[in-house]
């Protein structure tokens, strides 16, 4: 019996409920849209068709507080709501609330989600339906005598994984035994502070993993099906960066054996609705039939449906509502694979420094992005230039889909995706991603979870910041800015200066440093610059201001466009991103290496280690900040003595603002 539903409610925000709601009005379906404080003017929001303000901005008040989610839908008469992924989308509780409003939960049963949830518990059941599971430790004992016994019997290097929660916490790889207790101990408490749960397991650690999933789908007629594989292997800090189907290398004898095995998993919990099954591969060589271990199954729709619904013509959103609603799904035989599908994650962080999340104002972004195709490439997004990247969520800005008849055709359509993106001026990792699309090793489809790592010198962008030539390019460009405003002959000084030589001034500031930027001599295509008093440069530039005849990472940067917001000049060319401050003599430099803590990004302090008056040593853990999902410990740069503590637990901070300062060296004694 089908019940076709009128109105949904999408328990999410960004990108997938703008996902969410593109299907839903193609169904003919109203939608709703809930939003924190942080979301007012969210691009989610201005596409629905009503909306529920659910509270303030952190989601542990809005998002992931149930009442107010359920309370919503009751206030617009939404019969269905869809959680998207994240937040509240494998929550069982969730799932028994909507039960219990007698609204249709677009998802799998508790059951399902409870089934899955604990790894160990999971593994366990996967073992006795059949499926293949990694060798290893899953069961209740955590006496660390006996973990680090049967670590021993497993054979190192292993993996130390907490049973609950996910996205890379709770998780240490464990070269030898002498290593293990203290691993075993960070291992518990990451997991204790993530999920409130400390338990772990120990497995065998594959060499050269790759990560492969494959998605399936249960309705509530008993069918199972699958849709085919997915290979994430590309992550940083076990989160996933790129992900493409069908699998490198994949052949119809391991699809098979991969596919059956995910489609068992999924019977063995009685599964309705999207999920993925995720396997650990060993891609040292050849794929294998006996090859690839269940690692755990995600009970909602994941970030990188898209590779898969441009493979096979499949709206997967779609498929989730009308399972919802009863209906059967296609047979297997229906559903049919062609062609190739890259997808690339755009987020708010900078490789170079270690991919730390960025937030601010989006100043500029191309206009009406939102689900965006073009034959060749689509773009997933939930923002716009309206919009600024909050502390308060996920850093992912948006993602591009490639797809091709071939796989290199995939890659060049979402190296050419990423390419006609325009953000700024917050730092994206837009040219880290080129640069793996790019890669050889990658183009060849020799990859495994530890991609990036091995090649990170070569992913890794060139700090453009950190050069100095950059200033001279922005001082450059401000001075030609300013010479357009001239309107008088008597305001054409060029810096002219009584008996010498005409010149202007510009300065920076790089952290600490200020950075002075002499304009000697300038013409159409040539500029002569002297940076910090040093011997003067001669740079090349063309008409467009491109640097011709400095070192191989700036050549080819053309200075397009810019923009200057709180005495930032960001510049913005080829996916490369370049922001600068102008020096303010208003303001006091504070030497961050040596005498300050600073904010490396806007965040909310969680635990202030020290009072004034404190002695510490350097590398003493001081402050711990949380932001985007990430927490980080700022320690001390120095011995000496805490000066001040402005730092309070729980305050919110932006990027640069100083939390605590020690004692002027020449005072330490």
């Amino acid at each position: 019996m089908t019940k076709k539903i009128k109105k949904i409610l999408i328990a999410n925000r960004g990108e997938i409920a703008c996902r969410v709601m593109k299907t839903a009005r193609k169904m003919d379906i109203a939608t709703v849209a809930v939003y924190s404080d942080a979301d007012r003017k969210a691009l989610h929001v201005r596409m629905a068709d009503e909306t529920v303000h659910i509270g303030p901005s952190p989601a542990i008040e809005s998002y992931l507080v149930i009442d107010k989610i359920i309370n919503a839908a009751k206030e617009t008469g939404a019969d269905a709501i869809h959680p998207g992924y994240g937040f509240l989308s494998e929550n069982p509780d969730f799932v028994r609330a909507c039960e219990k409003a007698k609204i249709t939960f677009i998802g799998p049963s508790a059951q399902s989600m409870e089934a899955m949830g604990l790894k160990d518990a999971a593994k366990a059941l996967m073992d006795k339906a059949g499926v293949p599971i990694t060798p290893g430790y899953h069961g209740k004992d955590q006496d660390p005598k006996l973990l680090k016994a049967k670590a021993g019997m497993i054979g190192y290097p292993v993996l130390i994984k907490a049973v609950a929660g996910g996205g890379g916490k709770g998780m240490r790889k464990v070269e030898a035994e002498a290593d293990f207790d203290a691993m075993l101990a960070s291992c518990q408490r990451e997991a204790k502070s993530s999920f409130g749960n400390d338990d772990v397991l120990i497995e065998k650690y594959i060499q050269s993993p790759r990560h492969i999933e494959v998605q399936v789908f249960g309705d509530t007629h008993g069918n199972v099906v699958h849709m085919f594989e997915r290979d994430c292997s590309l992550q940083r800090r076990h989160q996933k960066v790129i992900e493409e189907a069908p699998a490198p290398g994949m052949t119809e004898a391991v699809r098979k054996a991969m596919t059956d095995a995910a489609i068992e998993a999924a019977k063995a919990v009685n599964y309705i609705g999207a999920g993925t099954v995720e396997f650990i591969v060993d891609g040292s060589g050849k794929l294998r039939k006996d090859g690839f271990w269940f690692m755990e199954m995600n009970t909602r729709l994941q970030v990188e449906h898209p590779v898969t619904e441009m493979i096979t013509g499949q709206d997967l959103v779609e498929l989730q509502i009308r399972v919802a609603q009863g209906e059967k799904l296609p047979k297997q035989k229906d559903i049919k694979m062609e062609g190739h599908a890259v997808e690339a994650r755009l987020y708010a962080e900078d490789p170079n420094r270690d991919f730390i999340p960025t937030a601010g104002d989006i100043i500029y972004m191309n206009d009406d992005l939102g689900i965006f195709e073009d034959g060749g490439f689509r773009i997933d997004t939930g923002y716009d230039h309206r919009m600024d990247v909050s502390v308060f969520y996920d850093p992912m800005i948006l993602k591009v889909i490639g797809y091709g008849d071939k796989r290199q055709d995939a890659i060049d359509h979402t190296d050419i995706g990423i390419g006609s993106v325009e953000v700024y001026p917050v730092i994206t990792n837009a040219s880290f991603l080129l640069n793996c699309l790019n890669h050889k090793e990658f183009e060849n489809g020799n990859i495994s979870t530890s991609f990036i790592e091995q090649h990170s010198s070569q992913l890794i962008p060139f700090p453009i910041r950190d050069c100095d030539e950059i200033f001279a390019l922005a001082a450059i460009k401000l001075d030609r800015a300013a010479e357009e405003k001239i309107t008088t002959p008597f305001g054409e000084i060029e810096g002219w200066r009584l008996n010498l030589k005409p010149q202007n001034i510009w300065r920076f500031q790089r952290e600490d440093q200020i950075i002075t930027v002499n304009l000697i001599r300038q013409e159409r295509y040539f500029a002569k610059v002297s940076i910090n008093e040093q011997e003067p440069i001669s740079i090349s530039l063309d008409s467009d201001q491109t640097i011709t005849n400095t070192q191989e990472a700036l050549k080819n940067f053309t200075v397009w466009d810019y923009k200057i917001k709180d005495d930032y000049v960001s510049m913005h060319a080829n996916g490369v991103f370049a922001q600068v401050k102008m020096y303010n003599p208003s303001s006091d430099l504070i030497s961050t290496s040596s005498n300050a803590l600073t904010a490396p990004m806007p965040g909310k302090i969680i635990a202030v280690n020290a009072k004034a008056g404190d002695s510490v040593k350097a590398g003493d853990p001081l402050i711990v900040m949380e932001a985007m999902k990430m927490e980080m410990t700022l320690e001390a740069p120095r011995d000496g003595m805490v000066a001040e503590v402005t730092a309070q637990v729980d305050a919110l901070v932006t990027d640069g603002e100083m939390l605590l300062s020690l004692e002027e060296i020449e005072k330490d004694k």
